[in-house]
């Protein structure tokens, strides 16, 4: 990847300004009713951000990592705060993702924390964040269960499995119109909630569903694929590793069946999965198509390359939470997680960097929260579906 990090002081404020003004037009206020652009330049804090940095997920840590360092940046430029991100390595793992959530809790400078990436991570560190009031936002967590009640201080900005599954079976059902499906978990959180919310719509549609599992640490799919049926129009991977699904892809084309990939949030990958003809369900939108956004989409690929659609919503997270921040600031106070969280909970943006407003309902789920599908053309580029 491109890694220039030569930026001018001038072009870099500009920069921020702009990148300001396309992911945000109002924020939250801690009741001031004001822009916090004001905040004070000795609003000092920090915040922590989870993400699978390395192994086998870093296609999409990484992704995560670099937009919540560019929002840092931009907002603390435009807020004129001084905003510190510390880095936490889960590697997609709930038990990695306790220990640095542990580690971040015991931080007294932490205030806030960006992420976890998944759900079990989710599920895993909801009840230790929340006895400690910290404020945590995902920006790929979908399962539905993490906001029933559990994880009192936590917030997403992407929307939830019961919305995409059913949503992605039906699309399925009305336009690819198969005889016979394979459907395949990973064994995780995240994978099974969404198997479990798409198969009644296939059941319901009268078309024969063959249920498979798979670990995620299997890479051989051969034996797998060998199931798959002359039947069978399409296999759907609602998987979290996308190289998993590229290797899928490729057994499948050894052995010469034709089904059709249908695959969900982590196989959105340009980098990774590129099997022309298979369709993605993203909670992102691909933010190089909205203009608003040019100048963030412009710095991000001049530093890190392409990046997939993890990142943007990272930064929305991000931004919420630094937002957040610089509103307790202009309203002089001293950043804590309370009134940090409090702030969260008001927040109000008008426009974001995903294209849509950012608020939050009384559970922490982002409101009319939406889901984009994608085919990959024989090139391995990402068409945007109706």
């Amino acid at each position: 990847m491109n890694r220039r990090v030569i930026f001018a002081a001038a072009a870099l404020g500009a920069l921020a300004a702009a990148g300001c003004s396309s992911s945000s037009s109002s924020s939250t206020s801690a009741g001031t009713g004001t822009s916090s652009s004001a905040a004070a330049t000795s609003c000092k804090t920090s915040i922590g951000i989870e993400a699978p940095i390395t192994g086998s997920a870093a296609p999409v840590g990484g992704d995560q990592l670099h937009f919540a360092q560019l929002a840092v940046q931009l907002d603390n430029a435009a807020n004129h705060t001084n905003i510190t991100l510390v880095q936490g390595d889960t590697q997609l793992n709930p038990q990695q993702a306790t220990t640095v959530s542990q580690q971040f809790t015991s931080n007294n400078a932490i205030v806030a924390v960006v992420g976890p990436a998944g759900s079990q991570e989710v599920q895993a560190v909801g009840p230790l964040m929340g006895r400690a009031g910290m404020p945590f936002i995902s920006g790929s967590a979908t399962n539905p269960a993490l906001t029933t009640g559990a994880n009192p201080t936590f917030f997403r900005v992407v929307s939830k499995d019961s919305v995409q599954g059913p949503q992605d079976a039906t699309y399925i059902v009305q336009n690819l119109k198969p005889k016979a499906i394979m459907i395949v978990d990973d064994q995780e959180v995240y994978s099974t909630g969404l198997v479990s919310s798409m198969i009644p719509v296939f059941q319901q549609a009268g078309i024969k569903v063959d249920h498979e599992s798979v670990s995620q640490k299997v890479t051989d799919f051969s034996a797998l694929v060998a199931k798959v049926t002359a039947n069978t129009g399409v296999v759907v991977l609602p998987w979290q590793l996308a190289a998993n699904a590229q290797q899928f892809g490729r057994d499948l084309a050894q052995q010469h069946k034709n089904a059709v990939i249908f695959g969900t949030d982590g196989l959105y990958d340009p980098k990774s999965f590129t099997i022309g003809g298979s369709y993605v369900s993203s909670f992102g939108p691909d933010i190089t198509g909205i203009a608003a956004d040019a100048s963030i989409v412009q710095q991000a690929t001049a530093k890190w390359g392409n990046f997939s659609n993890f990142g943007p919503p990272t930064f929305a997270a991000t931004h919420v939470i630094d937002e957040a921040i610089a509103s307790v600031c202009k309203a002089g106070q001293t950043p804590s997680r309370s009134n940090v969280l409090a702030a969260v909970k008001a927040t109000k943006e008008s426009s974001s960097i995903l294209g849509q407003p950012i608020s939050f309902d009384s559970n922490g789920d982002m409101v009319n929260a939406k889901f984009f599908l994608f085919k990959i053309d024989s090139a391995g580029k990402y068409q945007l579906m109706p």
